[in-house]
């Protein structure tokens, strides 16, 4: 089985006085049907480019959870981490997938403007194509960035999915971990882009 490295979100325990790495259980569960192992990225910017370089990934997701520093989050070692992981994968050619504000990290390196917007919080989101999936950002981009393509957009005209146009970067504002049962669509987007029967 294939290994993709996977950020995580911080979640401050103040019990317990510490500030902790997590990740949903619901994507080991996900990309195991992908036909991938789910290796959870360290937030330490040494250490996650370290961890890159001795699992050889297939490839990179970047998950949800938290705005970035940019937009007034609280999350620097994440932001640093995954800046460190963007370099290293832009260098060795791995690819990267965003989910939400893994999306929004993706697009916002790019050189996207990302707006807040309302509507887009516990909703669910219906494409042209008839698709509904679920909606839990505040962020949105309303044109891509210079060379990537959107692929799909909510009502209001805001990107939902895009892609660079070299094909190795891709994301969506939709998380794939929170269908019940996994929507097939989203199991064979992951599989596709990171090559699963490679």
């Amino acid at each position: 089985m294939r290994r993709l490295l996977v950020s995580q979100r911080i979640v401050d325990d103040p019990r317990h006085g510490e500030r902790r790495d997590a990740l949903d259980r619901r994507w080991a569960e996900f990309l195991g049907e992908c036909g991938f192992l789910c290796v959870a990225l360290p937030n330490r910017p040494g250490s996650a480019v370290d961890f890159a370089r001795a699992i050889a990934p297939a490839g990179v997701l970047l998950t949800g959870g938290g705005d970035l520093g940019a937009l007034g989050g609280d999350m620097p070692e994440r932001d640093a981490s995954e800046a460190a992981i963007l370099a290293w994968a832009s260098q060795t050619g791995v690819k990267v997938f965003g989910v939400c504000r893994g999306f929004q990290v993706l697009l916002h390196a790019a050189g996207a403007a990302l707006e807040r917007a309302a509507g887009h919080v516990g909703v669910r989101h219906t494409f042209e194509d008839g698709r509904t999936v679920n909606s839990f950002h505040d962020w949105v981009v309303r044109a891509p960035p210079t060379g990537w393509i959107a692929t799909h957009r909510a009502a209001d005209g805001t990107i939902e999915a895009a892609h660079a146009a070299d094909g190795r970067l891709a994301g969506q504002m939709w998380h794939p971990e929170r269908e019940a049962p996994f929507d097939p669509r989203d199991r064979a987007r992951f599989r596709v882009f990171f090559g699963a029967d490679e």
